[in-house]
């Protein structure tokens, strides 16, 4: 029967505080100084946040070479190595520097420690740009490992000073497990003093586990390059879902991966905003899903205040920074 079917609906989801933040950034270094506004890499890894922020006057670069001298460039969420700030400053540019403060904590820990006289192994993704990000602060100590797998034949030079730190989206469960693999191969590896995953990584992974088993198919609603979105099918299954995928928009799903189905569990990724969910909710509904029942396994209330060169030129020019 039409509207029988249940949808449960994953809380926490969706924006985080340092995606948000980002994304604000951007928007209002528009406002501010009107467009173009270029920005270093994608601002997060969510093709709609991209798309709607270059029709209001954002230009995505790869590189600040290609910015034109003397211009505004923003920073990503995901953070820029110390050459990146190096080049600005040659080429004269107004630099916005929107990394996640979360990331700016890691990128901390490696250059203290680095200082320190330690061997650093980075438990992340190649090619990422937080990877590439982090590693820039101190690439003469630092080894990347990427999974569990790959703990078991990193070569490190031979140090009594060793310590592991991480990407902060990557999945819980599996960093646990290369620590584990790398502590049986180096068993004076210290650990971070406080955790790298970010708290939006870890909640909306506890979230999907707690609806995974009884769904089944979980629908996560985020980017094929957000890292964080990836976990979250990989996460789902792990815990039980009998099948997962992820989309971008509403219109990516199949009628094919809801036949006999009757309860679909539904999340996003932390650089997605709400209005995709709703997009999926609308789909679903039309397609017999009519209960939705959301599930909240924790409450998010941190916020970061913008990058501090643009809430002082917010300031001068007397309107309210955030």
């Amino acid at each position: 029967m039409p509207g029988s079917k249940k949808v449960l609906l994953a809380s926490p989801r969706g924006y985080c505080a340092g995606v948000d933040r980002a994304v604000v950034a951007v928007e209002k270094a528009i406002e501010l100084y009107g467009p173009p506004v270029y920005v270093r890499k994608e601002i997060v890894h969510n093709k709609f946040v991209v798309e709607s922020l270059e029709a209001r006057g954002a230009v995505f670069v790869d590189e600040v070479a290609e910015v034109p001298e003397g211009s505004t460039v923003v920073f990503s969420a995901h953070g820029v190595a110390p050459v990146v700030h190096e080049e600005s400053l040659q080429r004269n540019l107004k630099t916005i520097d929107a990394t996640c403060p979360l990331v700016t904590k890691v990128h901390s820990e490696a250059r203290r420690f680095a200082h320190e006289g330690y061997q650093i192994l980075l438990i992340g993704h190649e090619g990422h740009e937080e990877v590439v990000g982090t590693m820039g602060e101190a690439p003469e100590v630092m080894t990347l490992v990427e999974h569990p797998d790959e703990a078991a034949t990193v070569e490190v030079p031979q140090t009594d000073k060793l310590i592991w730190l991480s990407q902060t989206t990557l999945s819980v469960d599996e960093t646990l497990q290369t620590v584990g693999a790398l502590k049986e191969r180096f068993p004076h590896l210290i650990s971070p003093p406080s955790d790298d995953i970010c708290y939006a990584t870890q909640n909306r992974q506890a979230a999907v586990k707690a609806i995974a088993a009884q769904c089944d198919i979980v629908v996560v609603v985020g980017s094929a390059n957000s890292s964080n979105s990836v976990r979250l099918v990989e996460v789902a299954l792990e815990a039980g879902a009998r099948s997962a995928h992820r989309v971008d928009f509403a219109r990516e799903l199949d009628v094919a991966w809801f036949e006999g189905v009757e309860v679909v569990g539904l999340t996003s990724g932390a650089s997605v905003p709400e209005i995709l969910v709703d997009d999926v909710l609308v789909w679903l509904r039309a397609h017999g899903f009519g209960t939705v029942e959301e599930v909240e396994t924790a409450e998010e209330t941190l916020v970061f205040s913008l990058p501090p060169e643009l809430r002082r030129d917010i300031k001068a020019a007397g309107a309210h920074p955030r």
